[in-house]
């Protein structure tokens, strides 16, 4: 196992094991089952586990598991605070403590403001104490790191990085992303300013797996190398040295083998030509059975009436080339999870962005359809629900 440091010189590994994905039996997680694989990845160096509050059962598995193995200092816990379900100091401190019990330890190496929008959230989370609840921790050694994780376009991750002197973040980033979310503009951001880089969605849920285009698949297949979709995806972010570790929901031994198999050899710098050609290639192949031509490049921002245009029609285009449940969720969370919401149907067609644009794209016409699409009935009470309780 390779490892990278943080910000502390704590060496982690660069492969993390993401507990979300626990295999579940009957209405809870299949106990015996986690606590073979998790215990067999910890055995070859994986030490950095991801959990959180909302994640059903998975705080108290991991806390049950390394209390019964006796290795709670061997490895690293990151949770994250569900700050959008709490209003004040008071159910912040109540939900660390639940969450301390629930991992049956006296402290977090790695703690996350959970889903941080954008600073208007972090700004509300200020007036209601947290920045001084967090120097406490911190002091106590009940905190030993403080970060966030974000789903969103490039700015606002780059103002939220600037907000706070965080010890990390936690992007979604892959060869798909690699221009959206915070995207490799935010990894270098962040990086430049001393901040470790954790990275979830590597395979997007696995759907750069699964649901590839049986073209994209055969790309994998005629590779003479024999690699599989999911190793060139970890070794694509293994190759940036802004990367400090990828996470990956595993939930079987063989998944665990190959992935570590991957993290052990790939190297920054071990990248070919050839594999970069490979990768664009294959995005080529996903991205033919795209609705919108967007590039992500953002001259179409800012929208004078708050539309997230570029995250809008990635997730417009991702129900044709993955799959619309995903699709919808990623939406959900990226435009209606903040104060200032920034849902397409928002869009007065005054036409700014396209006298930008320089695919030349029909803006205005595209953004109806994606609401059609996007803006379904239950998004449309999520999103009322969302404003009305302010869980931003």
């Amino acid at each position: 196992m390779q490892y990278r440091k943080d910000r502390r010189g704590n060496d982690l590994s660069v492969l993390g094991y993401g507990c979300m994905r626990f295999t579940r039996k009957g209405s809870g997680i299949d106990m015996e089952k986690a606590e073979q694989e998790l215990m067999h990845a910890i055995a070859q160096g994986v030490n950095y586990l991801d959990t959180a509050y909302i994640y059903p059962g998975s705080e108290a598995a991991v806390g049950e598991i390394l209390h019964k193995n006796h290795c709670r200092d061997q490895v690293y816990i990151a949770t994250k605070l569900p700050h959008y379900m709490i209003k004040s100091m008071e159910g912040v401190e109540k939900t660390f403590q639940e969450e301390l019990r629930r991992l049956k330890t006296d402290h977090i190496d790695y703690y996350l403001m959970h889903m941080l929008t954008d600073t208007d959230t972090w700004e509300k989370l200020k007036k209601m104490g947290m920045e001084d609840w967090i120097k406490e921790k911190m002091k106590s050694g009940a905190i030993r790191n403080i970060g966030f994780s974000y789903h969103g376009h490039t700015a606002v991750f780059k103002q939220l990085v600037d907000a706070y002197d965080w010890d990390f973040c936690q992007i979604q980033y892959n060869y798909m992303d690699e221009h959206s979310q915070a995207g490799r503009e935010g990894l270098l951001y962040a990086s430049q300013k001393g901040i470790p880089v954790i990275i979830m969605e590597p395979l997007r849920g696995g759907r750069l797996v699964n649901l590839l285009p049986k073209s994209a698949k055969r790309l994998f297949e005629q590779d003479g190398q024999r690699r599989t979709a999911a190793e060139m995806a970890f070794r694509w972010l293994y190759n940036q040295p802004e990367v400090t570790c990828v996470l990956s929901g595993m939930n079987s031994l063989e998944m665990i083998d190959e992935n570590i198999k991957t993290a052990d050899k790939a190297v920054v710098g071990h990248f070919s030509k050839e594999d970069e050609i490979l990768i664009k290639q294959v995005k080529e192949e996903i991205q033919k059975n795209v609705k919108v031509g967007c590039t992500g490049c953002g001259y179409c921002m800012p929208c004078p009436s708050g539309v997230d245009i570029p995250v809008t029609f990635r997730c417009y285009n991702e129900m044709y080339s993955e799959t619309k449940g995903g699709a919808r969720k990623e939406y959900l969370q990226c435009t209606a999870f903040r104060k200032n919401q920034s849902s397409a149907s928002q869009c007065i067609e005054c036409g700014k962005c396209e006298q930008h644009c320089p695919q030349q794209i029909p803006i205005r016409k595209e953004l109806k359809q994606a609401v059609k699409e996007l803006e379904t009935l239950p998004y449309k009470v999520a999103k009322k629900g969302i404003a009305l309780f302010k869980l931003w």
